[in-house]
């Protein structure tokens, strides 16, 4: 049986992310687990979460799943801008709250920046090439 929606598609976080996601070579969307998530041949990102022990609440219902680079982990961790979301957190991955309610000075730029190492992550050589030709 498939997962429920679990987001709302005309959700303006939501097609800003998209924005972000599918500007990178090769990116596409499809919804898995009942959220979208923007991948290549592996995701590299997700919107939407729960956080272990409270994966009823919908506290994270706009926020952005990614695979930080390694040299960021230590800083990101130490941020409580940042949390591990449940699922995907002991496989690394962490996640930021994109909700305008709950952080309304969201930076954009650095929510690209962690879409693209995350994308840099799980990306081929092929693409990773064609992103770096196009800055």
């Amino acid at each position: 049986m498939p997962h429920p929606p679990q987001f709302d598609p005309a959700d303006p976080v939501l097609a800003r992310l998209r924005k972000v996601c599918l500007a990178l070579p090769g990116a596409g969307e499809k919804v898995s687990h009942g959220r979208p998530a923007f991948f290549t041949k592996k995701v590299f990102a997700i919107f939407g979460a729960v956080v272990k022990g409270d994966t009823k609440s919908d506290r994270y219902r706009q926020s952005l799943l990614f695979l930080p680079a390694d040299d960021d982990r230590a800083a990101l961790t130490q941020d409580d801008r940042f949390f591990e979301p449940a699922y995907w957190g002991p496989y690394g991955w962490m996640g930021i709250d994109l909700n305008p309610d709950q952080s309304p000075k969201v930076d954009w730029g650095e929510v690209s920046e962690l879409v693209e190492d995350s994308f840099r992550a799980t990306a081929t050589k092929k693409l990773i090439t064609e992103l770096d030709a196009g800055k």
